[in-house]
C-alpha cells in the first residue's frame, strides 16, 4: 500500500503527519474501536494468528505520526524483540510508504518519526536499566509489553511508576499482548479474576482497563493454509489456546521436578557444561540448552539459552559460538548439512546419536533429576511449564509427549544424551 503524505512541513515544524488509509482495508475489524482507546491498562490477548501484536505495532505507528506519543517497546529479554515487534514496526512503515517519515536504527533499536517521537526497545530481565531510557522528546507515554506471560508481576508494577510525569493531557497507557498460556499467571488473577472475567467474555471495557480476546477468525490476512492448520490441531490444550484463544489448563505435565532460580552468582561454579542444539528457522526457533550436569546429586542446571528464528547457520553459528565457546555441542541429526556448516564457522558441533524410543526415554531419565531454571531462561521455564502428554480432542491422556513447543527440551535432550547411560542401544539413539 503507498500512503499519501498530506501535510509535508518540514521536520518538527508540526507534530501531526497524516496519511491517507483505507483503514477497513488495512485493520482488522475487531480492533479498529481500539485505535483511540485510551484506557489505562490495555490487554489484547487470545489465539496464534489472530493480529494482536501487528495491530499494536500498526496503531503504534500511527501514534508516532499523529505526534504526542513515545513508545517503550518490551519483553523479558530485550533481544528477542529484533526478531519480533522491531521486525513487525519496520514492516507496517513500508507498507504504509512512510519510510522517509521514519528513522530506523537498527544496531541501537530505535525508531523516531520526523517530528521527534520515538520507539524504543528494552528488556525486563532488568527493569532497573529501563530508567535510563529517555525518548529525545517528551516522556513515555507508552508502555508496551510483547509476550506479557513471559513477565514478573512486580517488574510490571514498577513500569506503572515508570510512566509518571510528562504532560497530564495525554492519557498514559500500559498494553499487553499474549496467548493465554497457562490460566496459572499472574496476568489471568491480576486482571481476569478481579473483573469475574471468563473465556466466553470476548471485551471488557472501562476507564482502567480495556480487554479484546481474538483468535484466527478475526484476522482476514490468513491464508486458507493458516487457517486449516489451526482448525486441524488435534491436542486438546493447543487447540484450546492457540486456536480458541482460551486460558490454558494443564493436567497432564510431563516435569513436576523443576524450579526456577537466579543462577547468574553460581555460574562460575558450572565446570562440567552440556550443550544440546535443536534447529528451526522460520515457523519453529533455533534452540540452544545450556545445562551443568551434577551426577553426584542428581541435579541439571538450565543456566542459559538461545531460543530464536530466521537464524540463517552462519548467525546461528556466531550466536552458539558466544554462549558455548569451543565446547562441544551435539546437534539434531536431522540436518547433517547444518551440522557441516557449523563446523565449517568454528562450532564444535556433533550429531546426535538417536535411535529408536529416545524421546521417551530421555524423558524419563530427565525425571529422575532436579531440573533447575534460570530466572532469565524464558523459553525454557514456558516449555516446562507447558510440556505435556499429549492429548486427543475430548482430552484423552496418551502416553505420548506433545511434539509442539519442546524444542529447548529437544536442545537439552541432545546435550544430555551421554550421560543417559542405562541405554540399551547407546549408539543409536533417536528422537
Amino acid at each position: 500500500m503507498t500512503a499519501q503524505l498530506l501535510s509535508a512541513l518540514p521536520a518538527l515544524a508540526m507534530k501531526t503527519y497524516n496519511i491517507d488509509i483505507d483503514y477497513k482495508n488495512v485493520f482488522n475489524a475487531a480492533y479498529l474501536p481500539h485505535l483511540n482507546n485510551m484506557a489505562r491498562t490495555q490487554i489484547f490477548y487470545g489465539g496464534s494468528s489472530s493480529g494482536k501484536s501487528m495491530f499494536v505495532a500498526q496503531r503504534c505507528i500511527l501514534d508516532m505520526l499523529h505526534g504526542g506519543r513515545n513508545y517503550l517497546v518490551l519483553r523479558q529479554v530485550a533481544r528477542t524483540l529484533r526478531v519480533s515487534v522491531f521486525t513487525q514496526l519496520k514492516r507496517v512503515i513500508e507498507e504504509w510508504g512512510v519510510r522517509s517519515l521514519f528513522s530506523v536504527n537498527k544496531s541501537e533499536m530505535t525508531i523516531t518519526c520526523i517530528n521527534g517521537y520515538q520507539i524504543l526497545f528494552g528488556g525486563l530481565d532488568d527493569v532497573e536499566k529501563l530508567k535510563s531510557i529517555v525518548p529525545e522528546r517528551g516522556s513515555i507515554t507508552d508502555i508496551w509489553i510483547e509476550e506479557a506471560t513471559e513477565a514478573e508481576y512486580a517488574s510490571v508494577k514498577q513500569l506503572y511508576k515508570r510512566q509518571r510525569g510528562g504532560d497530564p493531557r495525554i492519557p498514559k497507557r500500559m498494553t499487553l499482548t499474549f496467548n493465554p498460556i497457562l490460566q496459572s499467571n499472574w496476568i489471568y488473577k491480576e486482571y481476569f479474576s478481579k473483573a469475574k472475567i471468563t473465556d466466553a467474555q470476548t471485551d471488557y471495557q472501562s476507564d482502567e482497563l480495556s480487554i479484546l480476546k481474538t483468535w484466527y477468525i478475526h484476522n482476514k490476512f490468513l491464508t486458507s493454509e493458516d487457517v486449516k492448520d489451526l482448525e486441524n490441531e488435534q491436542d486438546s490444550y493447543y487447540y484450546n489456546v492457540y486456536t480458541l484463544g482460551n486460558w490454558g489448563v494443564l493436567s497432564g505435565t510431563i516435569f513436576t521436578n523443576w524450579r526456577v532460580e537466579d543462577l547468574s552468582k553460581m555460574r562460575a561454579q558450572f565446570t562440567n557444561q552440556r550443550y544440546g542444539l535443536d534447529f528451526g528457522f522460520s515457523s519453529d526457533p533455533a534452540a540452544l540448552a545450556c545445562m551443568h550436569y551434577d551426577k553426584m546429586r542428581k541435579t541439571i542446571y538450565f543456566f542459559d539459552e538461545l531460543y530464536e528464528r530466521g537464524l540463517t547457520n552462519d548467525m546461528l553459528a556466531e550466536s552458539v559460538i558466544g554462549k558455548a565457546g569451543r565446547n562441544r555441542v551435539v546437534c539434531d541429526s536431522a540436518e547433517p548439512k547444518s551440522i557441516a556448516e557449523l563446523r565449517n564457522a568454528g562450532v564444535n558441533a556433533i550429531a546426535a546419536k538417536k535411535g529408536a524410543d529416545s524421546v521417551t526415554f530421555g524423558v524419563q531419565w530427565m525425571q529422575q533429576h532436579t531440573l533447575i531454571v534460570d530466572v532469565n531462561a524464558i523459553n525454557a521455564k514456558n516449555e516446562f511449564s507447558t510440556y505435556h502428554w499429549k492429548t486427543d480432542r475430548q482430552g484423552n491422556a496418551m502416553r505420548v509427549p506433545a511434539d509442539r513447543d519442546n524444542h529447548y527440551i529437544d536442545a537439552a535432550r541432545y546435550g544430555l544424551e551421554d550421560d543417559m547411560t542405562n541405554l540399551r542401544t547407546a549408539r543409536s539413539y533417536q528422537g
